[in-house]
């Protein structure tokens, strides 16, 4: 996908982006922590860092953040949402040419972002700007299709997404990001995560993907009555789960 359209693709959705898209276990430091040395006194790239939910991740636990992020609605959102944090600073930058000087930042952070990357000059880039010692962490909250309401909502997307089998993440599996860290290895670790949504909560939740049709689009409407017949049929005390397991990938570039 060419650059541009990857980064604008989500400048109209990112209010449902902030409330809707699910955060990330604060478990996930703890073990880069007690296994790759983490602390806070160590700098994060967060590199496409979009509204900042990932940056929060780490700026909670007192880390120094720089978000990288081209989209300019999103890189605001993360700035005025974020602006309480000391630690935290934006650029206007993309994964490919991020600003930042050389050998700069401990640790590289992609979190629902990698597959957008142009992976060759993106690794020469995550190379210049890391320290010796530092380490690409690369993470995607991944939806799950295991529950009735899970396969039955994966439906709903497959029939109205206009580019998500092209676009999602899934696409990336763990061979090709073996083959970015190659020939160095890299360590994969799961955590489980969740959202509780009610009827507005999973609506939002839908429209802040960027491949679902927006209001403009004809079959909208007709999108938005099979997702209420799906929460009506699922829900439970009108409340809607929706699972993750959240992957984390961690590896070093170095020479």
């Amino acid at each position: 996908m060419h650059q541009q359209d990857s980064t604008n693709r989500f400048s109209n959705r990112v209010s449902d982006y902030k409330k809707y898209r699910p955060h990330y276990p604060k478990e996930i430091v703890l073990f880069l922590q007690a296994q790759y040395g983490l602390s806070p006194q160590k700098t994060i790239a967060d590199i496409g860092a979009g509204t900042g939910i990932s940056s929060l991740l780490f700026l909670e636990l007192d880390y120094t953040v720089i978000a990288v992020e081209p989209n300019a609605a999103m890189r605001a959102a993360a700035s005025a949402d974020l602006k309480e944090y000391s630690k935290f600073s934006a650029l206007d930058g993309t994964a490919e040419h991020t600003l930042l000087p050389d050998h700069s930042v401990d640790a590289v952070v992609a979190a629902q972002a990698f597959h957008w990357f142009d992976k060759v000059p993106v690794r020469k880039e995550f190379q210049r700007i890391l320290k010796p010692d530092g380490y690409v962490v690369l993470i995607w909250n991944e939806r799950l299709v295991r529950t009735e309401f899970e396969q039955a909502y994966d439906q709903l997307i497959l029939k109205y997404a206009i580019d998500y089998v092209q676009i999602s993440h899934r696409n990336v599996d763990y061979e090709s990001i073996k083959d970015f860290f190659a020939p160095n290895s890299c360590t994969e670790q799961l955590f489980a995560n969740q959202q509780l949504f009610d009827f507005e909560g999973l609506k939002g939740r839908l429209l802040s993907s960027s491949y679902m049709p927006k209001q403009e689009n004809p079959v909208y409407e007709e999108m938005i009555n099979d997702l209420k017949k799906l929460f009506a049929h699922y829900q439970q005390d009108n409340k809607i789960r929706i699972g993750y397991e959240t992957k984390v990938y961690v590896g070093s570039l170095r020479l």
